[in-house]
């Protein structure tokens, strides 16, 4: 009989990582948002570099993450939108290189959902967030690693974090939404101890 690796341990229903530190894994990740375009239509992009340290607790609901996106990593799929989006109309990304996320605890939980509260950093411009965290699942890889899953949402004001540039439309209303849904999706692997 062989050394079984143990990943999971039982919280109120769900078998969830062992306690422990693990990082955002960079292969299994996307940082994304939606904004809408024209008052009709929605632009979705991602930031393709990110990374994040999530510290699981003895007790899960004193677990928290730190996050740092790279600005100017932005992607629409449009190059001239994205160096829009990296210049000093939007992110500054050579001023500010990094947005940065920071969970100040656990608000709630139900289930496999758990709402984060949390001070979101964007061009040195720090708000609170409700960051909504879904679960997805705990394991252990095929290197022997433990790893789980999860999903995150939120949805900011951009304007909150000096993010104001618009344009009016001759037919009303503006080129650019102001809310932004953010949509987080990743596997975090556990360091070695």
């Amino acid at each position: 009989m062989t050394d079984a690796v143990v990943s999971t341990r039982p919280f109120e229903g769900l078998q969830i990582p062992v306690a422990g530190t693990y990082d955002l894994d960079a292969a299994h990740k996307r940082v994304g948002f939606v904004v809408r375009h024209l008052m009709v239509s929605k632009v979705r992009g991602q930031f393709a570099e990110a990374s994040a340290t999530i510290t699981i607790g003895e007790d899960p609901l004193q677990s928290s993450v730190t996050a740092s996106i790279t600005t100017l990593s932005i992607e629409t799929g449009q190059p001239d939108r994205d160096n829009h989006l990296r210049s000093g109309d939007f992110f500054e990304a050579e001023k500010y290189p990094t947005i940065e996320f920071r969970s100040t605890g656990i608000k709630s939980h139900a289930g496999a959902e758990f709402v984060l509260d949390g001070e979101l950093t964007i061009k040195g411009v720090t708000k609170p967030v409700e960051l909504v965290v879904e679960f997805e699942g705990a394991t252990t890889s095929p290197y022997g690693k433990s790893v789980f899953g999860f999903s995150a949402s939120t949805e900011i004001d951009r304007e909150d974090w000096g993010l104001t540039y618009n344009m009016a439309l001759e037919s009303g209303g503006v080129m650019i939404g102001k809310k932004v849904k953010i949509e987080i999706e990743g596997e975090a692997i556990r360091r070695d101890a």
